[in-house]
């Protein structure tokens, strides 16, 4: 094993507070010659409406070309799991989602996409990139 992990291999089970109070683990890419996606599908994110303190219930889809570092998944998991009593903007999340990543792995890009459930009768996607979100690309490819 490259380095000693804060969560892997051991029994922890308290969940981080914040998202901010979350570590991040990374590990190094042994194939970083090589192009490759990586794709995290987080099924069973939850969050808290700032307004109402309604739960919020999302897909959130992160897909990454590693650099240097990959990400370690059971700190992504309670990474994702600390978001749980946030009381954020679906927007605001995404957005955050992708800048805590992308700064702890520094990917050559990386997607976060949020498809928050329906809260009466409209749902919401949110799609944010790293470095640069191309928007005629992007539309290209919702048509």
């Amino acid at each position: 094993m490259d380095k000693n992990f804060d969560f892997l291999g051991k029994a922890i089970n308290e969940l981080p507070s914040s998202p901010a109070e979350a570590e991040l683990d990374c590990f190094p890419n042994r194939h970083n010659a090589r192009d490759y996606v990586v794709e995290f599908n987080c099924v069973d994110f939850t969050s808290r409406c700032p307004v109402t303190q309604q739960s919020d219930f999302a897909n959130i889809v992160i897909r990454y070309v590693p650099n240097e570092k990959c990400i370690e998944t059971k700190s992504l998991k309670f990474y994702m799991q600390s978001y749980r009593e946030q009381k954020m903007f679906n927007e605001q999340i995404v957005n955050q989602i992708l800048e805590d990543l992308s700064s702890v792995c520094e990917p050559k890009w990386m997607q976060v996409k949020g498809a928050f459930a329906a809260r009466g009768g409209i749902s919401l996607t949110t799609i944010a990139e790293y470095p640069n979100l191309d928007i005629p690309e992007m539309v290209k490819k919702m048509k």
